[in-house]
């Protein structure tokens, strides 16, 4: 008799017991040949879903050429560009035109660089294995971002065009220069809680953590170009008029071709787990690139509610910038994102079945990605289909563009970031409260950096 109250070995016994069990059901056999062979996803793949995934919609905006964020982390900067840039184009009467993504690249790793500093000076008195100090090394410099970190980025910093800060060799492959940086502010931390440990004062050690921020400037002028302080903007419109706009800034160029405000966005975000009920705003613990800026902040609503409000800014022909968690049941190829995509219960003979709630709590699921919403097909008022822009270039899915089934949207979208004014009056008197702080490992501290 076994007793199941103390901790048992796989037995022999119990793995002859299972080899049994597995055999029984000849197509299982045959399945698990096929898989052997092809692999789990050439099999599981329903084609009907791919068949059904249609690239037609009833409400479309208009949009540029799909942009391609190579081997990078930035999908949050790029869907961020990619919704100014409609503002843009209209504003200069022109169809196909780009932002600089390597601009608020250069920025943002500046300022996360600071921000890590900071955040070790702040925890100097911490043991350096306590959970936060080993999350602050283990998260430092990468190319992830969040919604309130691009709106810090373009509030201080503004936009130029991609012809005057170009793309280079490593804002396109950005893992070498991620991991220097890394490496370099691992070093700079060693060196200032030893400082602090042999009794210097705080206002030293800020001023030696100034000299480190030197080291990473000049880092990233090798890695990224220096970004301008003020350029000329020369560009013919579709009338074939020229334009010439001398000695702009970076930002009185965003002032004068986009000007949207973005402090009016608000971060909507679906998580149904206990831990956090509908209709209170959270923030996260170390999460954020700026010092002074716009913290990271979400309202946690209902997946109904991120749907309407997603559909009246659509409605209005705005592009939605969206979170969601991009590598479950979605194929780059077909750029189709449905839950009965894969059916891989049916083919291995398991349950996988798990609640939006299961999975943001057992860790199975976070946001990992950042695009934008910019079509819907509706039925009856109703939407089963999302029109989605990627970054991965045109030679994902259809053109670049993604296809997301209504279900897919209720089960791996985790945000969207609206304007304020299609709030209804209860959300909007919550968007003021004070926000709960959740711990930096909590999954709505996930940043968006798949690529």
């Amino acid at each position: 008799m076994i007793d199941m109250t103390r901790p048992s070995p796989v037995s022999a016994e119990l793995i002859a017991r299972f080899a049994r069990e597995a055999g029984k059901r000849p197509e299982q056999r045959a399945l698990r040949n096929a898989v052997v062979k092809n692999g789990i996803q050439a099999v599981a793949l329903d084609p009907q879903t791919v068949v059904a995934s249609a690239y037609t919609f009833s409400l479309e905006i208009p949009t540029g050429p799909i942009t391609h964020q190579q081997q990078s982390g930035r999908c949050w900067m790029f869907a961020g560009l990619n919704v100014l840039r409609v503002k843009a184009a209209q504003a200069m009467n022109l169809k196909e035109w780009e932002f600089s993504q390597a601009y608020p690249m250069f920025w943002d790793k500046m300022e996360k660089a600071n921000y890590f500093l900071e955040s070790i000076l702040e925890t100097l008195d911490e043991p350096r294995d306590s959970r936060v100090v080993a999350w602050l090394l283990a998260n430092l410099m990468q190319d992830g971002g969040q919604w309130d970190m691009f709106v810090n980025l373009i509030e201080k910093y503004g936009a130029v065009p991609k012809s005057v800060m170009p793309e280079t060799f490593h804002s396109s492959q950005s893992q070498v220069m991620n991991r220097l940086l890394n490496r370099k502010l691992r070093s700079d931390a060693a060196r200032l809680r030893e400082r602090h440990a042999s009794g210097v004062g705080l206002s030293a050690v800020r001023a030696e953590k100034e000299a480190m921020l030197g080291d990473i400037y000049q880092m990233l002028t090798h890695f990224l170009g220096e970004p301008p302080a003020a350029f000329d903007w020369e560009y013919r419109d579709q009338d074939d008029h020229f334009h010439a706009e001398r000695q702009l800034t970076p930002q009185a160029f965003y002032a004068r071709y986009v000007g949207v405000d973005l402090s009016q966005y608000v971060s909507l975000i679906n998580a149904p787990t206990a831990d956090k009920p509908y209709g209170r705003t959270y923030t996260v613990q170390h999460l954020g690139n700026v010092i002074g800026g716009r913290p990271v902040r979400y309202l946690n609503v209902d997946a109904g509610t991120l749907r309407r409000l997603a559909l009246a800014q659509l409605e209005d022909g705005e592009p939605v910038w969206f979170g969601c968690d991009v590598g479950q049941l979605s194929d780059r190829d077909s750029g189709v994102m449905a839950p009965e995509l894969y059916d891989y219960e049916g083919v291995l003979g398991v349950s996988l079945d798990m609640s939006k709630a299961e999975q943001l709590d057992y860790g199975e699921s976070l946001m990992t990605h950042a695009m934008v919403l910019t079509g819907v097909n509706l039925v009856k008022g109703q939407p089963n289909r999302w029109k989605v822009e990627n970054s991965w270039g045109p030679d994902r899915g259809h053109q670049g563009f993604f296809v997301m089934s209504d279900q897919w949207f209720d089960r791996y979208l985790y945000q969207v970031v609206v304007h304020r004014k299609y709030l209804p009056p209860d959300l909007d008197a919550a968007w003021e409260r004070e926000p709960l702080i959740l711990p930096p490992w909590d999954p709505m501290g996930s940043l968006a950096r798949v690529f």
